[in-house]
């Protein structure tokens, strides 16, 4: 039997209407759009094309989106300036300073300029440790995704053997935590995992956030386990793929998230909730 298809692209539609009219009244409240300004160095084209879909987004539901750009040649103290200026900013309410940042740059140094009141990644030191103390303000928005996909459509997670690959700061180690915070018990493989298939096989739901296309198979999940893939992984031929072999997999997974249409759509949803929220917590 083939899997149940954790479509986030309807999901996010619902969530889009939920929060239009949650931001409607907040500016009828207020009388000004929530703000959100994204910090970004000149890069990878997919970047551009990733944050033009969020400025359409933002445009569509009512908030104002801005945008900083630094040029490639930009430096570490440049880019710490301006993630301190837009922080600082009475005028913004939400800062997104865009990852991963290209070469040369430190990334870590960058967040901790960031306002934590602002920050609707969760990318701060400040955000990160009130999640792992199960305090959480704003929680990185792809692992929320997928906790909202699980949810919604009713997977139990309350003692569930879930196994997640991957162990980064934005997916792989929050989803973990948000995870054990509803009573899962939680196996966390990373590229030192000695026996990775086993911990696939023994799973009751599986989570991805490798980057490593097709890296589980069909025969290595058990029959009715639960997916969700947050690989985006573009190949050779252009097409995009996620960490597990979705034809495979598909047929032996009782659900599972299409890569593209699964968890991207959540996310996007979800970094607006975020600007929003930050806007009311603001300005009361």
């Amino acid at each position: 039997m083939a899997a149940k298809i954790l479509d986030g692209r309807a999901l996010a539609k619902t969530m889009r209407e939920e929060l239009r009219q949650n931001i409607r009244q907040f500016i009828e409240q207020t009388g000004a759009p929530p703000t959100i300004t994204v910090v970004r160095v000149h890069g990878d084209p997919s970047s551009e094309r990733y944050l033009r879909t969020i400025q359409k987004s933002c445009t569509d539901i009512g908030i104002i989106f801005q945008e900083r750009l630094l040029h490639a040649n930009a430096t570490q103290e440049m880019l710490e300036h301006t993630v301190r200026g837009v922080s600082k900013d009475d005028t913004v309410d939400a800062v997104l300073l865009h990852l991963p940042l290209p070469p040369g740059f430190d990334a870590k140094a960058a967040i901790a300029h960031l306002d934590p009141m602002k920050d609707v990644d969760g990318v701060h030191p400040q955000n990160a440790g009130l999640l792992s103390q199960e305090r959480p303000r704003f929680v990185p928005n792809t692992p929320a995704g997928g906790m909202e996909l699980l949810k919604r459509n009713g997977i139990e997670l309350y003692g569930k053997r879930i196994t997640v690959i991957g162990r980064s700061n934005v997916v792989g180690k929050p989803m973990a935590l948000m995870l054990m915070q509803e009573d899962a018990t939680v196996t966390i493989c990373h590229r030192a995992t000695v026996d990775l298939a086993r911990s696939v096989r023994d799973a009751e739901i599986l989570v991805t956030a490798a980057g490593a296309p097709h890296l589980v198979t069909g025969d290595m999940v058990t029959p009715g386990v639960v997916v969700i893939d947050f690989g985006i992984n573009v190949l050779e031929d252009g097409s995009v793929v996620g960490d597990v072999h979705y034809p495979s997999v598909s047929q032996v997974a009782s659900a599972i998230t299409p890569v593209p249409g699964g968890t991207g759509p959540v996310t996007n949803v979800l970094l607006l909730r975020n600007v929003l929220w930050a806007a009311q917590l603001r300005r009361g």
